[in-house]
């Protein structure tokens, strides 16, 4: 087994000579913080794409890509005197220990993962507001990253919202308010309010799913992945006429390869 150590170490010198003033890569010197968010944001999704095909080999290989992003965004940390790669790994073990007292404290263990997620979320909120700055109150809602994406967003804020309270007493009322949403969405005069009663429909469809015990994003994820197998399967049957046949007979192959998923 390699030492976890020394490697990290010598990812940490590859990075700073990459990033040599004089002798380093012009790619890599060009960057910013701005640039490169793109890509680790990137990285991660190819991170969750390995995990859902359960390919390990490219797991391992596309973990080592995000964890190059951490190590290119500290390493431009570390130029600028806010903080280097090693205290990065320090904060991240303190929070770790801070957050599991019943594992490095002298906590009581939780009764089960939904216990134990509900005292995580405690601590986290207990830390939110001992930093919080005196001239912007504390918020529920605090520490919903903005660059999530918006599904993923929505449930967020809504389970923070759901914590203290705001929140529907039931399925059924989530329910109401969808149809109450789609109706304001078929009644809107114009483009600008379809698109922002369109919002506000996606957003309750986020609330409904939380309330199912759904991953909105997960489950949109596998729809897509769906409708693409079987549209690629469709095209396949069709062969290479498929874009010329009308939509009834578009529709005709689309049966065909949903009846031959259930046999």
């Amino acid at each position: 087994m390699t030492n976890s150590s020394l490697s990290l170490d010598r990812l940490a010198s590859i990075m700073a000579a990459l990033r040599h003033p004089e002798r380093g890569c012009p790619w890599d010197l060009a960057q910013d913080f701005d640039t490169i968010a793109p890509y680790t944001i990137e990285e991660a999704y190819e991170v969750a794409d390995a995990i859902a095909l359960r390919d390990m080999p490219e797991l391992k290989k596309e973990l080592g890509d995000l964890l190059f992003q951490v190590v290119f965004h500290s390493r431009m940390a570390e130029e600028e005197g806010h903080f280097a790669l090693a205290d990065v790994v320090t904060a991240l073990c303190e929070k770790m220990e801070r957050r599991h007292p019943h594992i490095f404290g002298d906590g009581t263990r939780a009764a089960d993962a939904v216990a134990q997620k509900d005292e995580w979320e405690r601590i986290k909120a207990a830390e939110r507001a001992a930093a919080g700055a005196a001239e912007r109150p504390v918020s529920a809602l605090d520490g919903v990253a903005s660059a999530l994406p918006a599904l993923m967003r929505a449930e967020k804020l809504q389970a923070r919202a759901a914590r203290v309270g705001f929140e529907w007493h039931d399925v059924a009322g989530v329910r109401a308010k969808l149809d109450e949403e789609l109706a304001e969405f078929d009644s809107a005069p114009d483009a600008a309010n379809r698109a922002e009663e369109l919002g506000d429909v996606l957003f309750v469809m986020a609330n409904l799913a939380r309330r199912h015990g759904i991953d909105p994003e997960a489950a949109l994820r596998a729809g897509n992945a769906k409708f693409e197998r079987r549209f690629r399967a469709m095209e396949a049957l069709a062969g290479p006429d498929f874009p010329s046949l009308s939509l009834d007979e578009q529709e005709e192959f689309w049966q065909r390869v949903k009846a031959a998923e259930r046999r």
